[in-house]
């Protein structure tokens, strides 16, 4: 619908000030990005990069300056002359998006475009989209089913289940205070721990789950509503010795994950919750832990998974 390929069923679509819900997509000014490279085969990186410019019907020292400046920007100066089918399919993606860049369009659709890239260009390349996002006064849609990309690359995280976006904001605060329990489950590795009420004490006032956190989680009139606790692994505090108001759990297992952390499954009791430590601790850690959870970095759901 962005794109004008498809007519929204109700609403209206704009851009900035001007509603392009009728316009077709010739005259919405805008670029794309697929999940394959699209280029022109049997051309140099030079020739694929001038081809939508020259169409324009743009001034030469225009059209030069513009791929000179892309081709920087992306890091493919010195491939300008090379042709697409020499170069791998990293870089052939690249060109893909300087072309997108080149034309400077309102708004840049990328759909998940580095799917189909081997993972050592696939990093290679995220790190140059990350530069070149950051310096664009651009507006760019991406989608994608990573959710490692959207934290890397996003300013704003349009979340979306069902087709029904249902929560828009910056990644950390997406992934700090979900809005639903979808939201605390699909960002993260591992997802956000969650345990049922039938786990917890209730009182008019309060949700406590002694068993499991170290402070009262005060929600006042809307006490009766909760029905589910959510936690980070991260926001799970573990210590190897017994501190004081900390909580005793069980190590069913340890392992070592990405920059050296450790993900730990830990039991209290029939409850399972996984948690987070650095890899110092992590070493340390054997058969049973004490833990303590910050109020702070507790979420609240009610029975239908959204925040309250």
């Amino acid at each position: 619908m962005i794109a004008g390929l498809e007519k929204p069923t109700r609403g209206s679509i704009s851009f900035g000030e001007f509603d392009v819900t009728r316009v077709s997509t010739r005259r919405r000014n805008i670029g794309m990005v697929f999940q394959y490279p699209v280029i022109y085969r049997g051309t140099s990186v030079k020739r694929n990069l001038e081809l939508p410019l020259l169409s324009e019907g743009l001034d030469p020292k225009v059209i030069k300056d513009r791929i000179h400046s892309v081709a920087e920007l992306l890091g493919i100066s010195d491939s300008l002359n090379k042709l697409v089918e020499d170069l791998d399919n990293g870089t052939r993606q690249k060109i893909a998006v300087g072309r997108a860049i080149a034309r400077e369009p309102k708004i840049i659709l990328f759909d998940e475009p580095i799917t189909n890239i081997d993972i050592t260009a696939k990093l290679e390349l995220k790190r140059s989209l990350k530069e070149v996002f950051g310096r664009l006064s651009q507006t760019i849609i991406y989608v994608t089913h990573d959710q490692t990309e959207a934290m890397t690359l996003a300013d704003q995280i349009a979340l979306m289940q069902d087709g029904v976006i249902t929560q828009c904001a910056p990644p950390a605060e997406v992934y700090l205070k979900p809005a639903s329990q979808f939201a605390g489950w699909f960002l993260g590795n591992p997802g956000m721990n969650f345990v049922e009420k039938k786990d917890l004490k209730s009182s008019a006032t309060a949700v406590t789950a002694p068993s499991l956190f170290s402070q009262s989680i005060q929600v006042g009139t809307r006490a009766g509503e909760v029905a589910v606790i959510g936690v980070r692994a991260e926001a799970v505090n573990v210590f190897t010795k017994q501190v004081v108001g900390a909580t005793s759990a069980r190590v069913l297992r340890k392992s070592l994950g990405i920059g050296g952390q450790y993900l730990l499954d830990l039991d209290y009791g029939g409850v399972l919750l996984k948690a987070r430590v650095n890899h110092n601790l992590g070493k340390e850690i054997t058969g049973q832990v004490w833990t303590t959870i910050d109020s702070d970095d507790i979420a609240l759901f009610d029975e239908s998974g959204v925040a309250i």
